[in-house]
């Protein structure tokens, strides 16, 4: 297995060319930093998260956590990388200053969050569920609740949770019937099962603090009837340090095909006495409230497909160049060739490195757009449509090309894929979780033509496939990227038509909608994809007559080129599955279907 190397060189190219971090940083929002200081930050931090975190990443698929009597234990290696990265003080940076944080950018949260997913996913989960649970509480929280949570949440020295799903309400949360009975102080009992819980008993940390979906006594049902109540491990006192145990337990962690390391745990609540709890937000805006932690988890999630594609796509390719196999065209008579020499290895690897460059535009735009809402108030709600949609888009595309970039990862490695040994499985077992969690892909699809897709009725759809229009139209001033723009242009028009045929007659019957929901999204993130891609060719080309780095700056030409020749035309092929109606997915029973 190959160490995991911070592609640091890549990261600055999007920030700088492609998502334009200065634009981000000139807002007051940001003034404690510029891009400089950002990148040196970034360089420190990856060259911690390499020595530090990836060496656990191995045990952590082999030992996994361990659950007896109710107690987590992580991988010994876990708590000694956990602790240092807690002294890092790397979690706090992108948090409000008043709290404890570095006041920097949401996307600089990401670039940390995506080495840390590199280096080992089931470790990064605690950290990644923790910032969701500081952005929730933030938005939502008291002046009391945030100053007695989030500065120890900040460091890392407490960890966050969502709770939301339960044994008989899985991704209907609106089904769910844990239960908060007011004591009369102010304070909840809260009584109830979650399962799927994340890191939600463990010892990396000396308190963990749950968000938990409840039911108030005479709430409606349905969703509108959710509050959420922040519910700790261990109560606080006043003066901040830790008291009594919470009514709170472990019942059980599952045995899942990857990420052994990150506990997935059964939360009993009130089994007893009843857990404490209090409300965060009005009561019955649970769900809304919860929806700023999910939102942040979505883009998270989808950053863990580019993270584990980029990690199997640095082993795969030191594989390449490594193993001897076969005499490739042009070599001498009877020498033996590297495989990356052979030209469907080529093809494997450059759909690889093409997709992660195309990945980490769309991740990076999707925070920077989050930033802008903050930095540039004036379009503040223009900046949040493009977040919204992008959303989605992050997390379903992402993950879906997580698992399919992995295969080809251990494709590469032959039958030496698929033995243990070379490591490369466990990328490609520990992301097949990141296509279901956070809402499945198929969820993420129907939020897409049901909510994103009406905004303004389409035009916020519309307004980003002109803009790609114009991007086409520049890309024509780059040599040899003609069949690149014309297929930009062909498939933004058919993403039109799709656009509008889904709304069209997704009003008359939903399931007209739902049944193209999944390639339209893969058709719109694409295409979305392919306007990114044709900004980063003509940042690299502009930058090869002056640079330095020639080589690198080429070497983005050719992966844009190659994105834009032979991966966007599959979009324009999902026009027909988009436009086809419900019709076909209907037309058998279920019997028939058997």
């Amino acid at each position: 297995m190959t160490d995991y190397a911070p592609p640091m060189r890549d990261i600055r190219f999007v920030l700088s060319d492609v998502v334009d971090l200065d634009n981000v940083l000139s807002g007051s929002a940001f003034d404690s930093a510029d891009s400089e200081t950002v990148y040196a930050v970034l360089e420190e931090a990856g060259r911690f998260i390499a020595e530090v975190i990836a060496p656990v990443n191995v045990e952590g698929d082999t030992t996994g956590a361990k659950w007896l009597d109710g107690e987590v234990r992580t991988p010994e290696s876990f708590r000694a990388a956990y602790d240092q990265y807690v002294e890092s003080g790397f979690g706090a940076a992108p948090f409000d200053p008043e709290y404890g944080g570095g006041g920097l950018p949401w996307v600089f949260a990401v670039v940390i969050q995506e080495m840390m997913t590199s280096a080992c996913m089931s470790l990064a989960l605690c950290p990644l569920l923790t910032q969701g649970a500081i952005d929730a509480i933030s938005h939502h929280g008291t002046p009391e609740q945030r100053s007695m949570y989030l500065p120890k949440m900040l460091t890392g020295e407490w960890s966050g949770t969502m709770n939301l799903t339960e044994p008989q309400a899985g991704s209907d949360v609106g089904a769910l019937t844990s239960k908060a009975e007011p004591v009369g102080d102010g304070s909840y009992r809260i009584s109830g099962q979650k399962i799927y819980i994340t890191y939600g008993e463990h010892d990396l940390t000396e308190n963990i603090i749950h968000l938990v979906l409840a039911r108030t006594p005479g709430s409606p049902p349905g969703t509108k009837g959710i509050s959420m109540f922040l519910v700790p491990k261990y109560l606080v006192n006043e003066d901040g340090s830790l008291g009594e145990r919470n009514d709170v337990s472990c019942v059980s962690i599952e045995h899942k095909l990857g990420i052994h390391g990150s506990p997935t745990c059964v939360l009993a609540f009130g089994d007893n006495d009843g857990a404490i709890g209090w409300l965060v937000g009005d009561e019955g805006a649970g769900m809304r409230n919860m929806f700023t932690m999910m939102n942040n988890a979505r883009l998270s999630v989808g950053l863990q497909g580019l993270a584990l594609a980029e990690r199997a796509y640095q082993q795969s390719l030191a594989y390449a160049g490594e193993r001897i196999q076969g005499t490739a065209v042009g070599s001498e008579p009877g020498t033996k060739s590297p495989i990356i020499d052979h030209a469907d290895v080529r093809r494997l690897l450059m759909t690889q490195r093409s997709w992660i460059d195309a990945m980490r535009c769309l991740i990076y735009e999707n925070a920077a757009a989050l930033d802008r809402v903050l930095s540039d108030p004036e379009n503040a709600s223009t900046h949040q449509e493009w977040a919204d949609l992008l959303i989605p888009l992050s997390k379903s595309l992402c993950t879906d090309l997580g698992n399919e970039l992995t295969s080809m990862a251990l494709q590469v490695h032959g039958g030496m894929g698929f033995v243990e040994e070379t490591g490369v499985a466990q990328h490609y077992r520990d992301i097949r979780i990141a296509a279901i969690y956070e809402g499945t892909n198929g969820i993420q699809a129907a939020d897409l033509v049901g909510r994103k897709l009406p905004m303004r009725g389409g035009d916020v759809v519309r307004e980003s496939l002109d803009e790609i229009d114009r991007m086409a139209k520049k890309l024509t001033e780059v040599d040899s990227m003609q069949v690149f723009s014309t297929n930009l242009i062909d498939a933004a028009n058919a993403t039109r038509r799709a656009t509008d045929w889904l709304l069209a007659n997704g009003a008359q019957d939903p399931n007209h909608a739902l049944a193209g929901s999944s390639p339209y999204l893969r058709m719109l993130a694409t295409t979305i994809c392919g306007g990114l891609m044709a900004k980063a060719a003509i940042a690299g080309n502009k930058a090869l007559d002056s640079s330095v780095e020639e080589g690198f700056h080429k070497a983005k030409v050719v992966s844009a080129k190659f994105f834009g020749e032979q991966i966007l035309p599959t979009a324009t092929a999902f026009e027909s599955a988009a436009t086809a109606g419900a019709g076909d997915l209907f037309a058998l029973t279920a019997e028939q279907l058997a």
